[in-house]
């Protein structure tokens, strides 16, 4: 795929209070094929300015989006949003393992929203 890196959004991971990514340390427990999967959609994800179609993302709520990884029998979910000057911000990542997503694991992603948007300076 041709693109213009200039035109390329910016991919950030959610930050902790005291300066950890949840989200990199989940994507770094995971074996190699599943971890290099989950990268290349972010990538994906990235060069498609946040956007993607069905089956690879769905919105949840408000400006909550979830980028959907299936890797096996394993149905890896990565919630985010697109934030201003065109970043993308990870908010939350779990393994789904009912058919509907479970109402805490959006909560977890709106309480991450939420302090995003409290301190975006960290973002910007």
């Amino acid at each position: 795929m041709i693109y213009n890196k200039s035109e390329l959004y910016k991919v950030k991971f959610y930050t902790n209070k005291v300066g950890k990514s949840p989200i990199l340390e989940y994507i770094d427990k995971l074996n190699p094929k599943e971890k290099s999967k989950i990268l290349k959609y972010i990538e994906f994800l990235q060069a498609n300015k946040g956007r993607l179609d069905k089956p690879y993302s769905k919105h949840i709520k408000g400006k909550i989006w979830e980028l959907r990884i299936g890797f096996g029998k394993n149905r890896y979910r990565i919630f985010y949003f697109i934030f201003i000057k065109k970043t993308i911000i990870l908010l939350h990542a779990f393994l789904k393992k009912t058919r509907k997503t479970p109402k805490p694991e959006i909560k977890r992603a709106e309480e991450k929203y939420y302090d995003v948007l409290k301190n975006k300076k960290i973002y910007l």
